[in-house]
Order: C-alpha cells, then structure tokens, then sequence
C-alpha cells in the first residue's frame, strides 16, 4: 500500500486553521449514492497517475488550466464532476481517446489555495459512470455519459466474509512492517463499516500502475474485485518482507563484520601479551624460507609485495588463507635448485639393460643425450615421446631414465584431461585456487630438473567449454618457450627448460599437429614371442612372485611353458596380458602351497589347460589355397599387427559390388579402385569384360563387430578380386599390404615391424610390400625377419605374378581353415 498523509487516512482533513470531520462512508451514505441519480453530461476532470474509486475520498492537486476552469465553476453550482483516468499521463491535453472508458462520478468537498500557488481538492467517489462522447471541449471537457450500476454483491457470501478477512489481515501487515506508512493508518480500516467501501478503499490504496487500478475499478462484481485485489496486495506482501529482509542481512553483515573485526583486535593483543601471536608466526617461517631460496629478483620482490599485502589482512577473513596458500606455493618452489646429474654412461646402459629388455633405440638415445651433457655441462632438455601399443614398457622406461640421470621421477597422467586450468592453472581470485599439475608436480619433487612422464598424451581433449588443454600443452612442450612458463596461480614465469619431459601415446593420429611438431618421436614395437619369454623369466615371474609371496624354489616355468602361454592365451604386442596370465598360474600354486597337497614345482604344459582354461587365441591359421579369392593381409591395430583375410564371393547378378565387414570409408574407396583396375587391366588377366557384367562381387572381411579402416588392404582386395575372376589358386603362406592407385602403383604403408611380428606369429612365410618399404625393413634387427621372404613391388600386376599359381581351382567352394 502507498503512504498517504495521516489525516487523510484517518479521515480528517486541516483547512484553513480549523480542523473538520471528514465522516468515514457509512451503510446509509452508501445507499444514498447508490440511489443518486447522475446527469446525462458530466464535466470530466482528467487524472493523472490516479483512479478514483466509489465512496473513497482523495486530495487531487490541480494544475492545468482547464482543469482550474472547471473545478472553480463546478464548486460555485452543484459541485459534481467526472473523474476519470487518462491512458497516458505524458498527454497535456488529452481528447476522447486518450482516457480510460469508466470513470467515476464526485463530489467536491473542499477547494484549497496551497503557498506554493496549487490549487487542491478533496473529492469523494460516488458511483461509477460509462463515458459514450465528448460534447465540450472549450473553456473545459463535458462529455456525455451513463450510469453504471453499483458493484453486485458476492455470489458465495462465506467465501467472500473470508476473503475480506484476509484482505484485511494484509493490510494490517502491510502497515505493520512498512517503515514509511503511519502506524495511525490502521485505525482508518478498524472504522469502515461498509464491505464496499472497505474493498474500494484499499485498491485505492494499493501501490501499483494505473493500468492495474482501472482494472479493478471496472470489475462489476465486488467478490472478483476482492480476489483480484487480493492478489497485488499478496504481491506487495512479498516486495516488503524481501526489502526488509535484504536490510536485516546487510545491517546483520555489517554488525558481525564490525564485531569480528573488535574480537581479532582484542586475539591480537592479548596473543602479544602472551606470546603466542601463531599468525606473525607464520608470516616469519616463510620469510625465513625466502632467505635460502635462489629464486630471481623479480621472483623476490614478489614476495615481499605479497607479504606485505598478508600482514594488512584479517586473519579471519576468507583472502588470508588463499594468500598464505600462494605464498607457501612460492616459497615451497624449487626456484633455480637442480639435483646433479650423473655421467657414468657405463651405469646407464647397465640400468637401462637391467629394466628393460630390448629397446635398444630408445636406450641408444639416451645414452646419447647423457654423453652430449657430460661434453657440454648444460643443454635444453629433449621432449621425447615414447609411441606404441599398450604393454610395451614405454612408462616405465620413464622410471630407468631417471634412476640413469638421478634425478627426481614425476609422472603425470593426461588421459581424459579437459580442462586448461589443469595445465595453467587457476587464478587467484577463485575460491580453491591451485596452480596447475604442471607447477604442482614440480613443487612435490624439491628439484626443477626431475624426468617428467606425460603419459597418453595422445587421449587429451581438445578446444572445449573448459579451454584447449592440448594447446596449453605447447608452451609445456616447447624449449624455445618453456623457459618462461606462465602458471595463472603464480602470476609470474618459471623455468622448465631443464625438466626432462617424456610424453608417451598409443597413436600419433589424435595428437594435435603443433604439439606432435615439438616432439622427438621414438617408436616403441611390440615383441616377439622370444623376447617375451625372456622378458617374463627375467622381468614378469619374479616380480609376481615377490607380489603373491611365493618363494622362487617353490615354483618354476619351463620355456616350452612360457612359449604355450603367449602364444594360446594372449594376443598382444606388449606383455601386460602375460603378466596377468602368469599371476595366475602363480596364485594356483600358492593355493596349494597353503593347503600343504602334492603339487608339482614345475609347471608343465598339460597344467595350462586347468589353470587358464581352454586356448582363447590360435596363431598358427592357414587357408586352404583350393578356394579362390581368398588372400591374406596385414593390419596394423592400437594393440599391435594382426593377419586378415579378405574374402571374395561371386554370384550371377549383373555387376553390383557389395562391401561388408565393418568397413570405413577409406577401405571402401580401396576396394572400389582395386575392382575399376581389375576391369580395365582385364585383357592381360585373360577376363572377358562381359565377366564384369555376368556376375555380382560380394567382399567380404572377418570379424565384422571391428571396425577396419585405411587404404593398407588395396592390394589384398585386388589380389582377391583376381583370384575370383580367374579362379586361380592363392600361394600359401603369403601375406600382403600396400596402399593402390587407379594408375595401379601400390604405395608404402605404415606399421611395418607391427605387421612383421604378426605374419612371423602366423606362420607366413612370404610377405608382399611396396619398394618404397624396404627402408622399413631394413630398419629392423635381423632377428626379428629370420625366416621371412620379402617381395618388393612397384605396380599391382607384379602381385598377381607372384601371388596367384597358374593352377585353377575346380570350384568356388565354402572357405576352410586348416590348424596346424
């Protein structure tokens, strides 16, 4: 409700010196205007910012000049005009449209000269009219008008006695908890007798627009006019508790501040007096440790600004410990503090050779980098990045690198990382700010020349709502910038230029092209069954032993074992699947170490059926070569090589290809252009072109829940595609892989030594590749081709040459698989 003057609100009114009774509406004064008869023209006084409700009384301050005009002459006759709101109070002269269509007939009851020059007048409502035409619009506005009937009464008398109650009810409150309405108004409602009235009085009052107002104004039912004023008066309701809520909790904030404030005053000084001040303390140990750190001078004056800046805070307040946390990050730093580096490369080779059997690259070039830092004294760090599939030993190589240098070990995991600010950092003004892993890692090791794991740095997310990680990544990365990281915690540059960073990935292909660019990328293969033997009697079983608390006298596996486990129970180029076959094996014979049965120490092969199950894997596939268009192909996986076979099936039709398998778009091109040069190269394979029409081409790879993709399979599926239209027998123990053209080049593949490994597992004994490959196979160590033949091609015919026997097949038959 809107403040009003007292006197008004009590009904009385101060005039002239003399104060008069103005009498609240009575039921006999309602009658009587309800009886009244109202003339056919009325002059209508325009309100602005006001509606006028029947039997309300209100002060109207009159200022326009033909508003003067009419009031002084309406107060000399019958003193009865037309009150009514216009639409816009911005109009000065308003016409017929500018005002609302009801109004309300009124009387003057008093007429006051103001000091100010104002002229105001007390009115009273009396009933409503409907306004049809102006008829005057000089010297002021008359206009022709109809009565209105009085509001009908309620049709639910005891909902509408509740609803007056309620009104009532929130009136009261209204008065009660707003600050700059008169308690004395409440005395205003406890004197109205009259339903109506009452109703009227209050949607006079209600501190809302005029469009609102006028609305209630003009429902003819005084029950729907009760609920719909109800309903503003709920909402002023709420507007007063919210603001006055709002008060209590600033004033409440304010007192407990100023409180808090004189209680830590008073802590403070009778801390001095005892000598126990915990915070000054504190403030002394990191200056202290400031004093031996050999951190820059702008690392320095940081300091002491935010010392300073931690002195002048409360240590009450929410800031204080966010600043002691940054300056324990800063202090705790390693700020130009370096462990020493050892360069005995004798040791080194010696503890590379002792961890990891094998790797002889990437054992070389460590060996390298440790003897160029012995002739030089200092040199920027390598970032290596260690390449291959899971199980390789490409993290732990981390671990022999750091224990060659000796220097301090960190690894730090990126896989599934989305978020910048876990690179960078966040800054300062969060709550729960930290630096980022980064600056965290560096802090826990004590040195800033530690060997840094980045492990599967090829699985961080790119750009995103969080920032790019992979992007924050290359100042990370970078020699040439990460002498002057920028951590958003410490708001200033640290050096990491010394740090060894080694990142390791299963697959260049999701590692972003900048930060690829900035690595030395070493690749790390899978192993042969013989080296994986050696690596489990040397590495795996004993680590295993100590792990399940057998004793190495206890148990033990001859090579013929170690041989069935790879080769039956495990399909993979590292050893992470054997380590947990041979776990095994070893928790069988704990269990009968405990139970005190005969057991034998030695496991034997037989024993392997038992203790892992039936053989999941069978290495040693050969196809039966009396079916043709069946060839074998290499593939490379995240997981290592694998054989394939590709399958081609004809069936009288009129020349569709189908493809099915799983296959991506890229195989698919593959398979579309090795059928085109087979058509146009018909002649030289003896085909009748018409064969191309006679019959529909089915391709078909195994294993078709995988999905295959890449262009290496060209010259497998051409290789196929000929077999069938021939009907020429495939050479046994063949395998192939190469990327083809329409031009009938086949181009080198990737992943060689992984697909090596795989046809050497297989049995194959003839392996067919590009020209431009033999670079690759000249890379690998003897040892691990022993055995295979190597056939270097340049144009697909030459596969066909080679490949695919003069001898025919009788018939397409059912494709077998024999198991040697």
């Amino acid at each position: 409700m809107k403040p009003l003057d007292n006197d008004e609100l009590l009904g009385f009114s101060e005039m002239n010196g003399e104060a008069e009774v103005i009498p609240v509406l009575s039921t006999e004064d309602e009658e009587e205007i309800e009886n009244e008869e109202i003339p056919e023209t009325l002059p209508i006084l325009p309100l602005r910012n006001a509606v006028l409700f029947p039997g309300v009384i209100t002060p109207i301050t009159v200022g326009r000049e033909k508003s003067l005009k009419l009031i002084k002459e309406v107060n000399k006759g019958n003193k009865t005009l037309g009150a009514i709101a216009q639409k816009s109070d911005n109009i000065e002269e308003p016409g017929a449209n500018d005002f609302y269509p009801i109004g309300t007939v009124a009387r003057i009851i008093k007429m006051l000269n103001m000091p100010e020059g104002n002229t105001t007048i007390l009115i009273q409502g009396r009933r409503r009219f409907k306004m049809h035409q102006m008829v005057q619009e000089e010297p002021y506005l008359i206009a022709q008008v109809e009565s209105m009937p009085g509001a009908t009464g309620p049709s639910d008398e005891e909902k509408f006695d509740a609803l007056l109650s309620s009104m009532k009810d929130m009136a009261y409150q209204i008065i009660k908890k707003s600050p700059n309405i008169p308690s004395e108004s409440s005395f205003t409602l406890d004197n109205i007798e009259s339903s109506n009235y009452l109703v009227n009085y209050i949607c006079s009052n209600l501190n809302t627009d005029v469009q609102e107002k006028q609305k209630l104004l003009e429902i003819d039912n005084i029950q729907d006019r009760t609920e719909q004023a109800l309903e503003s008066l709920s909402k002023e309701m709420q507007m007063v508790d919210l603001k006055n809520d709002i008060q209590s909790k600033v004033k409440s904030d304010l007192d407990k501040q100023q409180r808090d404030y004189f209680l830590n005053q008073q802590l403070k000084t009778i801390k001095e007096e005892l000598g126990d001040n915990t915070n000054e303390n504190e403030i002394e140990e990191l200056r202290e440790k400031a004093k031996q750190k050999k951190w820059p001078e702008r690392v320095g004056n940081i300091f002491e600004k935010e010392v300073s800046k931690l002195q002048r805070m409360n240590p009450a307040a929410m800031e204080y410990s966010i600043q002691m946390n940054y300056l324990d990050t800063l202090v705790d730093l390693p700020w130009n503090e370096y462990s020493k580096d050892y360069f005995d490369l004798e040791n080194a080779q010696n503890i590379l050779d002792r961890d990891h059997y094998g790797l002889e690259k990437v054992k070389d070039r460590i060996i390298e980098y440790l003897a160029v830092l012995k002739l030089k004294g200092d040199m920027k760090s390598p970032i290596l990045c260690f390449v291959g599939p899971p199980g390789v030993g490409k993290t732990s190589l981390g671990k022999s690198i750091a224990e060659a240098l000796g220097r301090k070990y960190i690894r730090m995991s990126l896989g599934g990382l989305r978020d910048e600010a876990e690179i960078r950092g966040h800054r300062k003004t969060y709550i729960g700010a930290m630096p980022g892993r980064v600056i965290q890692s560096i802090r826990k090791t004590g040195t800033a020349n530690p060997v840094f794991v980045l492990d599967e740095v090829d699985k961080v997310a790119g750009a995103n709502v969080n920032g790019d990680p992979a992007s924050a990544l290359l100042e990370v990365l970078d020699p040439e910038q990460n002498t002057e990281f920028y951590d958003n915690f410490l708001e200033t540059e640290f050096d990491l230029s010394h740090v060894m960073f080694i990142a390791t990935a299963n697959t260049l292909n999701t590692i972003h092209p900048a930060l690829r660019d900035r690595m030395e990328v070493i690749y790390v293969n899978g192993y042969l069954m013989e080296e994986k033997a050696e690596i489990a009697k040397r590495h795996l079983i004993p680590k295993q032993l100590k792990e399940q608390g057998v004793k190495s006298n206890q148990i033990s596996f001859k090579k013929a074992v170690l041989e069935k486990i790879i080769e039956d129970y495990t399909r993979e180029s590292g050893v992470r699947n054997l380590e947990k076959r041979l776990a095994k094996v070893i928790r069988n014979q704990a269990r009968h170490i405990v139970t005190k049965k005969d057991y034998r120490k030695s496991i034997q092969t037989q024993d392997l059926h038992e203790i892992l199950g039936p053989p999941q894997f069978h290495r040693d596939e050969q196809l039966d070569n009396d079916v043709p268009g069946v060839v074998t192909g290499l593939a490379w996986t995240a997981v290592g090589g694998e054989i394939m076979f590709v399958e081609v099936s004809l069936s009288s039709g009129r020349g569709k290809l189908t493809l099915t398998g799983n296959l991506g778009e890229v195989m698919k091109e593959s398979a579309t252009i090795a059928f085109e040069y087979l058509k146009s190269n018909s002649n030289y394979l003896q085909i009748k072109p018409a064969e191309f029409e006679k019959w529909n081409v089915h391709i078909h790879i195994p294993e078709g829940a995988t999905p295959k993709d890449g262009p290496s399979a060209g010259i497998t599926i051409f290789t196929a595609l000929a077999s069938a239209f021939t009907r020429r027998k495939v050479k046994t123990k063949v395998a192939m892989t190469g990327e083809i053209t329409l031009r009938g080049r086949v181009l080198p593949v990737g992943g060689i030594k992984e697909k090596i490994l795989a046809a050497k597992r297989s049995k194959i004994k003839d392996i067919i590749i590009s020209e431009e490959n033999r670079k690759d196979i000249e890379d690998i160590k003897p040892e691990y081709i022993k055995g295979l033949r190597f056939h270097y091609i340049r144009d697909m015919i030459e596969v066909i040459d080679f490949a695919l026997l003069k001898e025919k097949a009788k018939k397409p038959a059912e494709v077998s698989v024999t198991r040697n």
